[in-house]
């Protein structure tokens, strides 16, 4: 599927080196179809990593994808340049009155933090709102699920006795339901993240359709309103070694942190991690397009009322 973004993008040419197919402006713009179009509100801190890796996600559909970044007003972000913030990112009061057939809530890395305690919590609720009258399909991730899901259905997420950081089993549970489609009975999906949604309480809500799950990561995918939010726990847009970047970031914070599970080859960080999880993130993201996004949005998103 061919991604478009703006012709200076800096991890662009990153994507074209992997063969991705990635349209310019001027190209899409020659093109007589209808992209789909979707906005990414990006809370990750080192967002041009974080844009790589959705970019990369989105690209195994053969439906044109127009995506559009999307920031905070309310953040300023330290990790990332202030250039870079303004000249590729929309801020959301400028957004607000279109409408997208899909739309990504990333992580963030505030998730030890009561909610309301996160200094764009408001904006952020906003946001959430507005998804539901403007979005046919909004995808939320790790931290940005446990936000959804607190803010849409009262659930609050809980401490973990220690850090969960590795890549774990997961099982299906209903593989009828389109989201799944192709996966393995067992798949291995990234995770990294301080605290869970408890899945007693997931199970217990009957908006709320489980997909899969872990005995050691807990519930990995859900979603409600037949599909029209869906969350994901873990992280399966990660590269191969952004938890080891992170787990070397925290040996330098002096965090003492424990090794990632089932990542390193015999639990020796000098051994290259094995990437067991690109082919379901990969049929995640394509089946979410498709089933839940492509299928479901009328090809006029400003002539129908609600999308």
């Amino acid at each position: 599927m061919p991604i478009r973004v703006q012709n200076d993008l800096p991890v662009k040419e990153i994507l074209e080196q992997e063969n991705i197919f990635v349209m310019d402006e001027y190209r899409a713009a020659h093109q007589d179809i209808r992209p789909l179009s979707i906005g990414l509100l990006n809370l990750m801190p080192l967002k041009e990593d974080t844009e790589l890796q959705i970019l990369r996600s989105l690209s195994n559909t053969p439906i044109q994808v127009d995506v559009t970044f999307v920031r905070m007003t309310s953040h300023v972000s330290k990790n990332t340049s202030t250039s870079h913030i303004y000249k590729f990112y929309e801020p959301f009061e400028s957004i607000r009155d279109k409408k997208f057939d899909g739309f990504i809530i990333t992580g963030a890395p505030v998730e030890q933090m009561p909610f309301e305690e996160v200094d764009y919590w408001k904006e952020l609720k906003t946001i959430m709102d507005w998804t539901k009258e403007n979005v046919t399909s909004t995808l939320h991730l790790c931290w940005g699920a446990q936000a959804g899901i607190y803010h849409h259905f009262g659930i609050n997420k809980t401490d973990l006795p220690k850090k969960l950081s590795g890549v774990y089993r997961h099982r299906v549970r209903n593989r009828r339901i389109p989201l799944v489609r192709g996966f393995d009975d067992i798949f291995m999906a990234p995770h990294s993240r301080h605290t869970e949604v408890p899945q007693e309480l997931l199970e217990a809500d009957e908006r709320i359709t489980i997909l899969a799950d872990s005995r050691q990561a807990g519930v990995f995918l859900c979603m409600a309103q037949d599909g029209r939010q869906i969350f994901v726990m873990g992280h399966p847009e990660y590269d191969r070694m952004t938890l080891d970047s992170e787990y070397r970031r925290d040996m330098g914070r002096g965090l003492n942190p424990q090794l990632p599970e089932n990542y390193y080859p015999d639990d020796d960080p000098e051994n290259k991690p094995v990437l067991s999880w690109r082919s379901h993130a990969n049929n995640l993201y394509t089946n979410w397009v498709n089933y839940y996004v492509y299928q479901a949005t009328p090809y006029d998103l400003y002539g129908t009322p609600r999308a």
